[in-house]
């Protein structure tokens, strides 16, 4: 930027710019009004998320007896490890993570491969319909499925009873319960992976795949050699949104069961529901709370260091 030049004389122009010099500035009002802009932000901030932040610490190393909070320590951490609901509701999140996570990963990389082809007619539709899970709110799809999944009357057992299979208690039992709830989370975030995992495929550049052509590789070849390790960040940021998001679970399993039956699609975050507003022991929510954020932490950290550690190389 050019400055202006003040200086007078002969020969001289008043108010000529000077190439190459940058205006000076008062630093100090510079710096004020800096801080008038982002105050409301930071206001903001602080009241409703680093207040509540700070609070909920506190707030777990405390325990409140008939209106009297007292200080507790690190009980309400050592109670987990005797609650057999928390402790269900950890093992029923491992399942669908080890479950779910992977065959609805795998699915989302077959979808995006199929979207991703030249030969294929009307792409940008076939796109939108399998995004159009994605964008339905989470209670509105989990409801919808409530009602497909109803034993008596049931769409679903409607369609399975063409075979001879008699009526199946998809939400009463936990079995069943559990494999529903895997194929209602699967449905709604197949497409949304695909997606993502489609980008990840277009910025493959064809003469790569001119290039393994060229060199003799088939299409499975081309596909494993050439284009999952290009593909292993986008997988990789699918990988852990999906593990963060199970370990958040929450609306879908609490409207169609509950968490039921007998604790069979229990997650912590339903768990720390009704601990907190259910039972009002919002001392023992807050701890559970934050264990989930270590696990989800820890989680994302070990996925990151597996997966990222051959891109490191």
């Amino acid at each position: 930027m050019a400055v202006l030049d003040t200086r007078t004389g002969p020969g001289t122009t008043s108010a000529r710019p000077v190439p190459g010099r940058r205006p000076r500035r008062p630093r100090r009002r510079l710096r004020r009004t800096g801080w008038i802009f982002a105050a409301p932000a930071a206001a903001l901030f602080a009241l409703f998320f680093a207040y509540p932040l700070g609070a909920s610490v506190l707030q777990s190393f405390t325990s409140e007896d008939a209106g009297a909070v007292h200080w507790v320590g690190l009980d309400q951490y050592r109670r987990m490890f005797h609650d057999t609901a928390f402790l269900k509701s950890l093992a029923n999140t491992g399942l669908i993570l080890v479950v779910q996570v992977p065959v609805m990963i795998g699915l989302a990389l077959v979808l995006a491969v199929l979207l991703n082809q030249s030969w294929l007619r009307f792409r940008g539709t076939w796109r939108a319909l399998h995004f159009l899970p994605a964008v339905t709110t989470l209670v509105a799809y989990a409801v919808v499925f409530q009602v497909l999944l109803k034993t008596d009357g049931g769409l679903v057992n409607q369609i399975v009873g063409v075979f001879g299979i008699g009526p199946v208690d998809w939400l009463n039992d936990p079995t069943w319960a559990r494999i529903s709830l895997i194929l209602t989370l699967t449905w709604r975030w197949t497409g949304y992976n695909a997606v993502i995992l489609l980008a990840g495929l277009q910025a493959i550049g064809k003469d790569q795949y001119e290039a393994a052509a060229i060199d003799g590789a088939g299409t499975f070849t081309t596909y494993t050699r050439v284009v999952l390790p290009q593909l292993r960040p986008v997988l990789l940021f699918c990988v852990v949104t999906s593990t963060i998001g199970t370990l958040q679970l929450f609306d879908e399993n609490y409207v169609l069961t509950r968490g039921g039956p007998d604790d069979a699609t229990l997650t912590p975050v339903v768990y720390l529901y009704k601990v907190g507003f259910q039972q009002f022991d919002f001392g023992y929510a807050a701890a559970i709370a934050w264990v989930v954020v270590a696990l989800i932490a820890a989680i994302s950290a070990l996925q990151y260091l597996l997966f990222g550690r051959e891109r490191r190389r």
